[in-house]
């Protein structure tokens, strides 16, 4: 059975007893192991969003929402993070930084994640994120500080170039991403 506050509570003491991302995967290995426990808690998907579930200067825990076929351009978060896929999948693209280029990028890798799956990511991380089905994607992202907080880059999706990343920019992304579902008539689930 997956609680929420009991969630919040095993990824608080497995990163109190190591700060590397290692023991808190483990957590969200457990928890997405049993997806349906996950969706009975914090109930079924029906939009794109970002739903914070804890926040710290050490921890945040987002129930992310990927909308069918939205995209993320590149971003980096600067603080390590796991990701837990609990209905979908999500495919990431990894990048890294050009030393020719200041401020460009270049893809390097990539990963597709499906329900079950738990993924840590490194401090220095640089992905991009698509849902490529035609319905939500769940997951459950943790990351080792204030997600809100930190100061973090992403690139334009054209150009490559480096902007600021800002909480209000990636907010209103998700939400522009529901348009396929208010009016095209997408399941959502």
């Amino acid at each position: 059975m997956f609680d929420t506050e009991q969630f919040i509570a095993d990824c608080r003491s497995a990163l109190a007893a190591d700060e590397s991302p290692r023991l808190v995967r483990e957590v969200v290995a457990r928890a997405v192991s049993d997806p349906a426990a996950i969706l009975k808690e914090l109930g079924e998907p029906t939009r794109g969003g970002l739903h914070p579930l804890y926040r710290s200067e050490d921890l945040t825990i987002i129930n992310m929402v990927w909308a069918p076929y939205m995209t993320l351009m590149p971003h980096d978060h600067r603080m390590w993070a796991v990701i837990g896929i609990y209905t979908g999948r999500e495919d990431n693209i990894f990048w890294r930084r050009l030393s020719s280029r200041h401020g460009h990028i270049e893809a390097v890798g990539a990963k597709a994640l499906a329900a079950g799956d738990a993924a840590p990511l490194k401090h220095d991380i640089i992905h991009s994120v698509t849902n490529p089905i035609p319905r939500l994607t769940a997951a459950i992202h943790i990351y080792g500080g204030d997600f809100f907080a930190v100061e973090r880059s992403e690139w334009d999706p054209e150009t490559l170039d480096e902007q600021r990343w800002t909480t209000e920019h990636a907010m209103r992304r998700f939400e522009e991403s529901n348009w396929i579902i208010d009016h095209l008539g997408v399941d959502a689930a």
